[in-house]
Formats: structure tokens, C-alpha cells, sequence
């Protein structure tokens, strides 16, 4: 049996490196359905503490995942979740993002002005990529 997977990031602020990584990969942030959370609460099912405000929405405090615009069939979900501790070491998993036919120097360029940090450039035989971290300091890379 194949199995299906998401992929989960830790994150200090979820919501708002879902935002990041959303726009920097061109996806969509899942909408938050507002009345469910509502009525988890009011059923006992949640806590208030269990909640935040997001760009003026109600969302859970655990988490916010984003998703390729064509859906989870095209591209596996990642999905932020809220932990209280900072990153302290090197991650041992990180995307690669595939710049396609937009030059991958503007693609690194319009995330260092978003708030990613360079890490290096590097190439191996025919392929080059640089290295990135997100705003809280996740490794990405960036080629074609």
C-alpha cells in the first residue's frame, strides 16, 4: 500500500510562517472555518486558550497549513505547528524549491526581501542552488 504524507514544520509563530511560505511558493493558506471553532468551544470540545486572532480571523492557536492551488493531489500539505521552543540546530529535512522557468536569482532575491537570510551558493556538477533560511531560520533551496 503507498501512503499519502504532509509535511509538518515547527514553527514559533504558525500563522504567520504559513503567510511567508504561502506567498513565497505561490500556494494558498487553508481557510480557517470560524463557526466550527466557535462551537468546539461553546461545546466544551476547546478552550478559548486553544485559539487566536489571525488577520482578523478567529484560527487555532496549534497551527495554519497551506496547500498547492491545484490541491493536495498536485503537492503534498505542509502544515506550521505552534512549539514553545526556538530552532537550535541545522534541520535535518528541508524543501527544495523548483523555480521552473522564473530565474531562480529573482526568486531568491524577492525572498530575501520577504525576510528569508542567504546561507551560500552551491553547484554540483551541472546543477547550482542556493541556500536560504525562512523567517525563523528553516533551511530552503532555491534552483531550477
Amino acid at each position: 500500500m503507498a501512503y499519502t504524507f504532509q509535511v509538518t514544520v515547527d514553527s514559533a509563530a504558525p500563522h504567520r510562517l504559513a503567510d511567508w511560505w504561502a506567498e513565497a511558493l505561490g500556494w494558498e493558506v487553508e481557510p480557517t472555518d470560524e463557526e466550527f471553532i466557535r462551537r468546539m468551544v461553546a461545546e466544551g470540545q476547546a478552550r478559548e486558550e486553544d485559539t487566536t486572532t489571525h488577520r482578523g480571523a478567529l484560527v487555532w492557536k496549534a497551527g495554519a497549513a497551506i496547500r498547492h492551488p491545484e490541491g493536495i493531489e498536485r503537492a503534498p500539505r505542509v502544515l506550521f505547528q505552534f512549539v514553545p521552543e526556538p530552532k537550535t540546530v541545522k534541520n535535518r529535512v528541508h524543501l527544495d524549491v523548483r523555480t521552473g522557468s522564473d530565474d531562480p536569482r529573482e526568486v531568491v532575491e524577492r525572498l530575501i526581501a520577504k525576510g528569508a537570510r542567504h546561507l551560500h551558493d552551491a553547484s554540483q556538477g551541472p546543477y547550482t542552488w542556493t541556500t536560504l533560511t525562512d523567517p525563523e531560520g528553516n533551511e530552503l533551496c532555491v534552483s531550477h
